[in-house]
Protein backbone atom coordinates (compact mmCIF):
# COMPACT_ATOMS: atom_id res chain seq x y z
CA UNK A 1 0.00 0.00 0.00
CA UNK A 2 2.82 2.25 0.78
CA UNK A 3 4.50 1.47 -2.59
CA UNK A 4 1.33 2.32 -3.83
CA UNK A 5 0.82 5.90 -2.25
CA UNK A 6 4.35 6.72 -3.29
CA UNK A 7 3.53 6.11 -6.80
CA UNK A 8 0.66 8.02 -6.73
CA UNK A 9 2.43 10.94 -5.33
CA UNK A 10 5.71 10.49 -7.61
CA UNK A 11 3.81 10.35 -10.85
CA UNK A 12 2.40 13.58 -11.22
CA UNK A 13 5.81 15.03 -10.32
CA UNK A 14 7.63 12.82 -13.30
CA UNK A 15 4.84 13.35 -16.09
CA UNK A 16 5.30 17.15 -15.07
CA UNK A 17 8.76 17.30 -15.14
CA UNK A 18 8.76 15.31 -18.38
CA UNK A 19 6.33 17.66 -19.88
CA UNK A 20 8.60 20.69 -18.77
CA UNK A 21 11.55 19.28 -20.52
CA UNK A 22 9.62 18.78 -23.43
CA UNK A 23 9.08 22.79 -23.89
CA UNK A 24 12.71 22.99 -24.57
CA UNK A 25 13.20 24.00 -28.34
CA UNK A 26 16.16 22.75 -30.27
CA UNK A 27 19.28 24.87 -29.78
CA UNK A 28 19.73 26.44 -33.17
CA UNK A 29 15.61 27.66 -32.55
CA UNK A 30 16.45 29.12 -29.38
CA UNK A 31 19.91 31.06 -30.32
CA UNK A 32 17.96 32.27 -33.58
CA UNK A 33 14.90 33.68 -30.89
CA UNK A 34 17.62 34.46 -28.72
CA UNK A 35 19.33 36.81 -30.94
CA UNK A 36 16.22 38.86 -32.22
CA UNK A 37 16.48 41.65 -30.08
CA UNK A 38 19.94 42.31 -30.99
CA UNK A 39 21.02 44.52 -34.53
CA UNK A 40 20.70 42.27 -37.43
CA UNK A 41 24.88 42.48 -37.95
CA UNK A 42 25.66 41.87 -34.31
CA UNK A 43 23.68 38.79 -34.16
CA UNK A 44 25.82 36.11 -35.79
CA UNK A 45 28.50 36.32 -33.17
CA UNK A 46 26.52 37.11 -29.67
CA UNK A 47 27.41 34.61 -27.19
CA UNK A 48 24.04 33.12 -26.29
CA UNK A 49 22.68 31.15 -23.32
CA UNK A 50 19.75 29.06 -23.35
CA UNK A 51 17.96 25.80 -21.80
CA UNK A 52 19.46 22.33 -22.31
CA UNK A 53 17.36 18.98 -21.81
CA UNK A 54 17.25 19.08 -18.48
CA UNK A 55 16.10 22.09 -18.21
CA UNK A 56 19.35 24.13 -17.13
CA UNK A 57 20.69 27.53 -18.48
CA UNK A 58 23.72 26.54 -19.99
CA UNK A 59 25.70 28.65 -22.93
CA UNK A 60 24.39 27.30 -25.93
CA UNK A 61 27.28 29.26 -28.08
CA UNK A 62 30.34 31.47 -27.53
CA UNK A 63 30.57 34.74 -28.81
CA UNK A 64 33.25 36.55 -30.52
CA UNK A 65 31.44 40.30 -30.62
CA UNK A 66 30.05 42.63 -27.25
CA UNK A 67 26.41 41.30 -26.62
CA UNK A 68 25.16 38.22 -24.39
CA UNK A 69 21.66 36.91 -25.76
CA UNK A 70 19.03 34.81 -23.37
CA UNK A 71 16.79 32.85 -25.03
CA UNK A 72 13.43 32.68 -24.05
CA UNK A 73 12.30 30.32 -20.54
CA UNK A 74 10.42 28.00 -21.61
CA UNK A 75 8.78 27.52 -18.28
CA UNK A 76 7.41 30.78 -18.15
CA UNK A 77 4.28 32.05 -20.30
CA UNK A 78 4.83 34.43 -23.48
CA UNK A 79 8.08 34.54 -25.27
CA UNK A 80 10.72 37.40 -23.94
CA UNK A 81 14.68 37.47 -25.03
CA UNK A 82 17.05 39.77 -24.19
CA UNK A 83 20.75 40.93 -25.49
CA UNK A 84 23.23 42.90 -23.27
CA UNK A 85 26.78 44.72 -22.94
CA UNK A 86 29.37 41.84 -22.03
CA UNK A 87 29.98 44.94 -19.55
CA UNK A 88 26.85 44.19 -17.91
CA UNK A 89 27.52 40.14 -17.38
CA UNK A 90 29.10 39.86 -14.10
CA UNK A 91 25.62 41.69 -13.02
CA UNK A 92 23.30 39.74 -14.44
CA UNK A 93 25.50 36.21 -14.08
CA UNK A 94 25.19 37.19 -10.06
CA UNK A 95 21.12 38.01 -10.66
CA UNK A 96 21.06 34.65 -12.00
CA UNK A 97 22.63 32.90 -8.99
CA UNK A 98 20.59 34.52 -6.52
CA UNK A 99 17.42 33.81 -8.28
CA UNK A 100 18.37 29.95 -8.51
CA UNK A 101 18.83 29.99 -4.67
CA UNK A 102 15.55 31.53 -4.39
CA UNK A 103 15.98 35.17 -3.03
CA UNK A 104 13.38 37.32 -4.35
CA UNK A 105 13.60 40.42 -6.48
CA UNK A 106 14.02 42.95 -3.63
CA UNK A 107 16.66 40.38 -1.89
CA UNK A 108 18.81 40.17 -5.22
CA UNK A 109 18.72 43.97 -5.86
CA UNK A 110 20.02 44.25 -2.22
CA UNK A 111 22.62 41.97 -2.33
CA UNK A 112 23.64 43.03 -5.68
CA UNK A 113 23.99 46.72 -4.84
CA UNK A 114 25.80 45.91 -1.16
CA UNK A 115 28.36 43.94 -3.66
CA UNK A 116 28.50 46.42 -5.84
CA UNK A 117 28.94 49.14 -3.38
CA UNK A 118 31.81 47.11 -1.85
CA UNK A 119 33.67 46.32 -4.80
CA UNK A 120 33.01 42.53 -5.00
CA UNK A 121 30.50 42.59 -8.21
CA UNK A 122 31.65 44.99 -11.20
CA UNK A 123 28.98 47.04 -12.54
CA UNK A 124 30.10 49.07 -15.73
CA UNK A 125 30.39 53.06 -15.01
CA UNK A 126 29.45 54.08 -18.41
CA UNK A 127 26.00 53.38 -20.04
CA UNK A 128 25.16 50.22 -21.18
CA UNK A 129 22.56 48.92 -23.40
CA UNK A 130 20.15 46.17 -22.83
CA UNK A 131 17.13 44.78 -26.28
CA UNK A 132 14.51 42.93 -25.33
CA UNK A 133 11.95 41.66 -27.65
CA UNK A 134 8.85 40.11 -26.31
CA UNK A 135 5.26 38.41 -27.45
CA UNK A 136 2.77 36.27 -27.26
CA UNK A 137 3.37 32.38 -27.34
CA UNK A 138 0.63 32.90 -30.04
CA UNK A 139 2.59 34.51 -32.20
CA UNK A 140 5.61 32.51 -32.07
CA UNK A 141 6.62 29.75 -34.59
CA UNK A 142 8.32 26.93 -32.29
CA UNK A 143 9.90 25.67 -35.72
CA UNK A 144 11.85 28.69 -37.11
CA UNK A 145 12.13 30.77 -34.21
CA UNK A 146 10.57 33.99 -35.47
CA UNK A 147 8.03 36.07 -33.23
CA UNK A 148 6.53 38.13 -35.85
CA UNK A 149 4.26 40.61 -33.71
CA UNK A 150 6.92 40.90 -31.35
CA UNK A 151 7.39 44.42 -29.37
CA UNK A 152 10.76 45.93 -28.34
CA UNK A 153 12.02 47.57 -25.35
CA UNK A 154 15.16 49.29 -25.08
CA UNK A 155 17.15 49.61 -21.35
CA UNK A 156 20.36 51.58 -21.06
CA UNK A 157 21.57 51.05 -17.66
CA UNK A 158 23.25 53.93 -16.30
CA UNK A 159 24.97 52.94 -12.62
CA UNK A 160 23.52 55.97 -9.81
CA UNK A 161 22.27 58.12 -12.21
CA UNK A 162 19.84 60.33 -11.32
CA UNK A 163 16.62 62.43 -12.82
CA UNK A 164 18.73 65.69 -12.30
CA UNK A 165 21.78 64.46 -13.48
CA UNK A 166 20.28 63.25 -17.14
CA UNK A 167 16.97 65.72 -17.44
CA UNK A 168 14.83 62.85 -17.58
CA UNK A 169 11.47 61.86 -15.86
CA UNK A 170 11.20 58.89 -12.96
CA UNK A 171 7.82 58.08 -15.35
CA UNK A 172 7.02 58.46 -18.90
CA UNK A 173 4.39 61.23 -19.61
CA UNK A 174 3.76 59.69 -23.16
CA UNK A 175 3.65 56.51 -24.99
CA UNK A 176 7.77 55.30 -25.94
CA UNK A 177 8.94 58.03 -23.88
CA UNK A 178 12.05 57.02 -22.46
CA UNK A 179 12.73 57.69 -18.75
CA UNK A 180 14.44 56.67 -15.94
CA UNK A 181 14.19 53.89 -13.36
CA UNK A 182 15.71 53.12 -10.18
CA UNK A 183 17.25 56.89 -10.00
CA UNK A 184 20.33 57.10 -7.91
CA UNK A 185 20.67 53.57 -7.28
CA UNK A 186 23.03 50.94 -9.09
CA UNK A 187 20.36 49.85 -11.24
CA UNK A 188 19.41 53.13 -12.52
CA UNK A 189 17.92 52.51 -15.98
CA UNK A 190 16.58 54.46 -18.85
CA UNK A 191 13.62 53.09 -20.34
CA UNK A 192 12.57 52.96 -24.12
CA UNK A 193 9.52 51.46 -25.55
CA UNK A 194 7.60 49.34 -25.67
CA UNK A 195 7.71 49.27 -29.22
Amino acid sequence: MKTLSLLLVLLPMILFSQEDYSKVLPKEVQIITATLPAPEDQRDKAMVYGYNNTGELVVLRTGTNNLVCIADNPFREGISVSCYSKRLEPFMARGRELNAQGKTQAERNEIRGREIESGILAMPKEPSMLYVFFGSEEDYDKSTGALPNGKFRYVIYTPFATTESTGLPDKPHAPGMPWLMDPGTHRAHIMVGPF
